[in-house]
C-alpha cells in the first residue's frame, strides 16, 4: 500500500502504512457533493494486504460532515470490521461525535479515545477556559460595536445629518410613555425613605431633618439609579427585541444590501434619544420622590409642605442635584449600547431573542450599578 504523508486540500482520504497497521487519515468536507471522489479513494480498502490487522481512522481533519458523509464513514468502518480488522477511530471532534451518535451511536463496550476520558477537574478547567474565551470574544465584539457607533456619531456630527424625525419618535417612546412607571416607582421610593427615617427622627425630636434625608437621598442616588434600572428593563430590552426581530426577519440584511448603515440608522438614534430623555426622567423622578417624602413628613412628623419647601430652599446643597443628574447621560449610553449590541447578537432562532433580551437587562443593570459606584468614589475624592 502506497504511503501518503503530505495531505493536500481536497484529498479527503490518505493512507499511511505503519508496520502491521494502517493509518487512514480523513480530511476535508465529507458532504454529499464530495462523495464521488471520496468513494473512489475508499475503494483502495478492498485491496488491503492480508497482513494488515489494525486500522486507525484519524478523523481530526474532517472540517464538515453531513448525514450522507457519516453514512459512508459508518459503511467503511463496518467493511473493515468484516475483514477481521481491528478498527479504531481517533481524534473526533464534538460535532463528529454528535453526528455519529445521531446516525448509529457507539456500540456497547466501545470506549472513547483516551484523550476524551477526562478527569472531572480537567473538565472543570476546560469549561472555565471555554467560558473565559467566550467572555473575551464578547468583550472584543462589544468594543468593536462601540467603536462603530462612535464612528457613526462622528460622521453624523461632521455632516450634520442626524435622523431628527426618528430620534424624536424614540424620545417620545422612551421618555414620555415612561413617565407613569417612573412616577409610581420614585413616589414609592420617596415614601419608603421617609417612613424609614421618620421613626428614628421622632425619638430625637429632629423632625425637620426629614427634608435633608429625603432630598439628598433621592436626588444624589436613588432617583438616578432607580430610574435607570426601570429604563434598562423597559427601553433597553425593547431595543434588543426590536433589533433581534429585525435580524430574524432579515430586515437588517436587506438594509445592508441597500447600502444603509445600521449604526447610523438604528443604533445611533436610539442612543441619542436615551441620552436626551434619561436626565429629564431623573429630574422628574427627583420631584416625584421628594413629593412622596413630603407627604409622609406631613402625615407622620407634622412637617407642613410649606415648612418642607422652605427648609429645602434654605439648606439643600444643589451639588447633590447636579451629582445625580450628571450620571444620566452615562447611564443612557450604557443602556442603549448594551441593548442594541445584544439585539445584533440574536441568531436565527426565536429563542435567541428571549435569551439576549434577558442578558441585555442583566448586563445593563449591572453596569449601571458599577458606574454609579465609580461616580460615588470620584465625587467623594473631589469633595462633591
Amino acid at each position: 500500500m502506497e504511503t501518503e504523508i503530505n495531505i493536500q486540500e481536497g484529498d479527503f482520504v490518505a493512507f499511511q502504512k505503519t508496520g502491521k497497521g494502517l493509518n487512514i487519515i480523513l480530511s476535508g468536507q465529507w458532504i454529499i457533493n464530495n462523495l464521488p471522489p471520496i468513494e473512489k479513494k475508499l475503494k483502495k480498502i478492498h485491496g488491503l494486504s492480508p497482513d494488515i490487522h489494525k486500522v486507525n481512522l484519524d478523523v481530526s481533519g474532517i472540517s464538515l460532515i453531513d448525514t450522507a458523509g457519516m453514512i459512508l464513514f459508518i459503511q467503511t468502518r463496518l467493511a473493515l470490521k468484516k475483514k477481521g480488522i481491528i478498527v479504531k477511530v481517533t481524534r473526533p471532534n464534538d460535532e463528529f461525535l454528535r453526528m455519529f451518535n445521531l446516525i448509529e451511536g457507539f456500540k456497547k463496550g466501545e470506549t472513547l479515545p483516551a484523550w476524551q476520558q477526562k478527569h472531572i477537574f480537567l473538565e472543570l478547567f476546560e469549561a472555565l477556559g471555554r467560558h473565559s474565551h467566550e467572555v473575551y470574544e464578547g468583550i472584543t465584539l462589544f468594543f468593536d460595536f462601540v467603536g462603530r457607533t462612535f464612528y457613526a456619531f462622528l460622521q453624523d456630527l461632521l455632516h450634520l445629518s442626524f435622523r431628527v424625525k426618528e430620534t424624536t419618535a424614540l424620545i417620545q417612546k422612551t421618555g414620555f410613555t415612561a413617565l407613569p412607571i417612573i412616577a409610581i416607582t420614585t413616589f414609592l421610593i420617596g415614601i419608603v425613605i421617609a417612613f424609614q427615617s421618620a421613626f428614628q427622627l421622632k425619638q430625637y425630636g429632629a423632625n425637620i431633618f426629614i427634608v435633608e434625608i429625603v432630598t439628598i437621598a433621592m436626588t444624589r442616588e436613588l432617583s438616578p439609579i432607580i430610574t435607570s434600572i426601570v429604563i434598562a428593563g423597559r427601553s433597553g430590552s425593547s431595543f434588543t427585541a426590536q433589533l433581534g426581530a429585525m435580524k430574524i426577519t432579515e430586515e437588517l440584511d436587506a438594509m445592508s444590501v441597500m447600502g444603509f448603515d445600521i449604526f447610523r440608522f438604528l443604533v445611533l438614534p436610539r442612543t441619542i434619544a436615551l441620552v436626551i430623555t434619561l436626565p429629564l426622567l431623573i429630574f422628574f423622578g427627583d420631584v416625584i420622590g421628594i413629593f412622596g417624602g413630603m407627604t409622609v413628613a406631613k402625615l407622620q412628623l407634622g412637617v407642613t409642605p410649606a415648612s418642607f419647601i422652605e427648609r429645602l430652599r434654605d439648606v439643600f446643597p444643589m451639588r447633590h442635584f447636579y451629582a445625580g443628574l450628571i450620571k444620566g447621560p452615562f447611564f443612557a449610553v450604557t443602556i442603549a449600547t448594551i441593548g442594541c449590541f445584544r439585539g445584533l447578537q440574536v441568531t436565527r432562532d426565536t429563542e435567541s431573542i428571549g435569551r439576549q433580551t434577558t442578558i441585555s437587562v442583566v448586563n445593563s443593570i449591572f453596569m449601571v450599578i458599577i458606574i454609579d459606584a465609580l461616580f460615588s468614589i470620584i465625587f467623594t475624592e473631589i469633595g462633591i
